[in-house]
């Protein structure tokens, strides 16, 4: 088995944490102001040019804090679902045909370069993603954008603060996928565009070169703007004071994002005072982390922790009695005990009592007598373990810890006649090659994918891994699961724009999805994030995001 992301991660880590003790230490700067230091699970700096890599944790520390979509989640509340909300929109509808949105804009708004936020402005971010015959567009910004709202196809100014978004089909979940758009600047674009050197004439690479300009010194609109970015090392945000929206207006000066993927070494960090907020505590130091003082919060995420499984030809997942058998012979609630209890057990991509529940006939659960018989079944024994290679990370936005996870999954199944082996990658490479799909050559002849992914929406949590429109590279099918059947039910909720008729539809994929059981779901992720206690306002929502802007510090 490979380990890991190596002695140049090490080392990245290392100068990242230098890098954090010199600034403490020059002239005493950040001990006299009040700066919020944060350690995430990435191996690098999140992008800053609009649309983040690195997962969610990219949209979580670079999207949310830098920039604005037209709909935002709530991040208010502790004990009730995150829900969506206006946010740089203040009203939408679909039109008769239901392909047609007109979204309503928030009059005032300005970019943090002073430009203003007006509907022109929301047709050139839909146009960088999507308009290849845009002069801004960027490929770069594709991936990880089209595929989160693939029914988007344009859109068109009404008036200044009027837009047109048109679907390929009545689709009613684009509101949740227009989360993920972030809008930049075009003014600051294209000044970074006539500073590109007149010497170089093509359009594309002019347009490469003046988004790379953009992303070291980048305008949103969001409550922070960034100030210093140094790639692996660390990115300085600074509070945006004319935030639109007072509640959010930031009350804590400066925030300090610095890599850190391995769970020891952030927890060292925490515990030795060189940063105040560790994402994924190592689980065994955690009794330490509160006997020191710091603050572990966690609630029950909408998160999936699974291994996907390939459906192409050749796989032995191909096979349900081999599916049911590896979903019934995981131990979880030893993992959560392994875990220190920072963990939810699943029966299926959402929980039981979730509107979108459906009540399937299979039941996830810890039956290793059960497993073996359908292994028995299916040809494999004790002296004939089924081979199977899984392609992990060793860190990375919502993967919890990882290695230790999927070791103890890889000891489960044994029991069960499977011979595991794993190929361990960098998390944005996996994240990257997570699009390919199983058919292309970055799966490396891996015929299952460790990418855990969020159930906050109904295109997040089941669509994009089910459907035959969805397949690599269009969006996240990574398996190329899906059939007439599953392409049926989602058309049904697709279509529905009444959210209890909606519900229905959504409980009946689910209930199938979990039937047929395209994923092993090993655990649910409860988001713990430890914090100094001079960290206030802390919301912990019941959502894989959080709100760095209603906080303060003593």
């Amino acid at each position: 088995m490979q380990r890991g992301w190596g002695q140049d991660g090490r080392m990245r880590v290392a100068g990242a944490l230098a890098a954090l003790i010199v600034g403490a230490s020059a002239g005493g700067a950040l001990a006299q102001e009040k700066v919020l230091r944060i350690g995430m699970t990435a191996v690098d700096i999140p992008r800053t040019l609009g649309q983040p890599d690195q997962g969610f944790e990219g949209n979580r520390f670079t999207g949310i804090p830098i920039y604005d979509a037209l709909t935002h989640w709530d991040l208010s509340k502790e004990n009730e679902p995150s829900v969506i909300i206006p946010g740089l929109a203040t009203e939408w509808a679909v039109t008769d045909d239901k392909t047609k949105w007109v979204f309503t804009l928030r009059d005032g708004v300005r970019f943090h370069d002073g430009s203003p936020l007006d509907a022109e402005a929301v047709v050139w971010n839909v146009q960088k993603v999507l308009d290849k015959a845009a002069p801004h567009y960027d490929a770069s910004q594709v991936g990880v954008t089209a595929s989160r709202m693939p029914t988007l196809r344009s859109a068109r100014v009404l008036d200044k603060l009027k837009v047109e978004l048109t679907t390929s089909e009545p689709d009613a979940f684009l509101p949740y996928n227009l989360t993920n758009l972030f809008m930049a600047s075009p003014a600051h674009w294209a000044a970074k565009l006539k500073a590109v050197p007149a010497g170089v004439t093509d359009p594309a690479e002019r347009a490469k070169q003046a988004w790379t300009a953009f992303a070291a010194d980048p305008s949103g609109s969001g409550p922070f703007r960034v100030t210093r970015l140094v790639p692996r090392e660390r990115l300085e945000l600074a509070a945006n004071t004319a935030y639109w929206d007072e509640t959010r207006r930031p009350k804590i000066p400066k925030v300090v994002l610095v890599p850190l993927p391995e769970a020891n070494a952030r927890t060292a960090a925490l515990l030795s005072g060189q940063v105040d907020w560790i994402e994924a505590p190592a689980p065994d130091a955690v009794q330490q982390i509160k006997g020191r003082g710091f603050k572990i919060y966690q609630n029950p995420q909408p998160h999936v922790w699974p291994w996907q499984l390939s459906f192409v030809e050749g796989s032995p997942w191909r096979d349900k009695r081999v599916r049911h058998a590896a979903n019934l012979c995981i131990n979880r609630a030893e993992l959560k005990e392994f875990l220190g209890g920072l963990m939810a057990e699943p029966k299926g991509t959402v929980p039981p009592g979730h509107p979108w529940w459906g009540n399937p006939s299979f039941d996830i659960r810890y039956d290793p007598a059960a497993a073996q018989k359908l292994m028995k079944e299916a040809g494999f024994s004790a002296q004939k373990p089924l081979p199977v290679k899984v392609q992990i990370s060793a860190s990375g936005s919502g993967q919890m810890q990882p290695l230790p996870m999927n070791e103890f999954v890889q000891q489960s199944l044994k029991e069960c006649f499977f011979d595991v082996s794993f190929d361990v990658i960098e998390w944005n490479t996996l994240f990257t090659n997570w699009r390919q799909g199983a058919k292309d050559s970055t799966a490396r002849g891996a015929q299952a994918v460790n990418v855990s992914f969020a159930t906050m929406d109904p295109f997040f949590a089941m669509v994009r891994f089910t459907s035959t429109k969805t397949f690599p590279p269009v969006s996240n099918n990574w398996g190329f699961f899906g059939n007439d059947e599953f392409d049926g039910l989602i058309a049904a909720a697709r279509n529905t724009f009444e959210a209890g008729a909606r519900d229905q539809a959504l409980a009946k994929l689910h209930a199938r999805i979990v039937e047929e059981a395209p994923f092993i779901w090993i655990a649910h992720d409860v988001g713990p994030r430890a914090m100094s206690p001079k960290v206030k306002g802390v919301v912990q929502p019941r959502s894989w995001f959080i709100d760095i802007a209603t906080m303060s510090m003593d």
